[in-house]
């Protein structure tokens, strides 16, 4: 299996039952997932999240499959318009 042919392909609604299942523990219809089923639905929703995911998160796992690793600078960079972010008022 080319596991980046089979992410490049995947609808969104199986990324969502495979990343329920990676997190939970069980398909989003309560059956339990077995171990091997959980190792395998992680591994295709990081790899999911890889290719169609833009993330700003400090660490994350790139397009080309390696870790990408942002420095303070970098976050501060990418936050820079304040109206990208969630403001509370107190």
């Amino acid at each position: 299996m080319d596991i980046l042919k089979t992410v490049d392909n995947m609808p969104e609604d199986l990324y969502l039952r495979l990343k329920h299942a990676a997190e939970t523990g069980r398909w989003p219809e309560g059956t339990k997932v077995d171990e091997n089923q959980q190792a395998s639905a992680l591994q295709l929703v990081m790899a999911y999240q890889a290719r169609h995911l833009n993330s700003d998160e400090m660490l994350t796992i790139g397009p080309d499959g390696k870790m990408v690793e942002k420095n303070k600078r970098q976050i501060k960079e990418d936050w820079k318009d304040p109206n990208s972010i969630a403001r509370m008022k107190v």
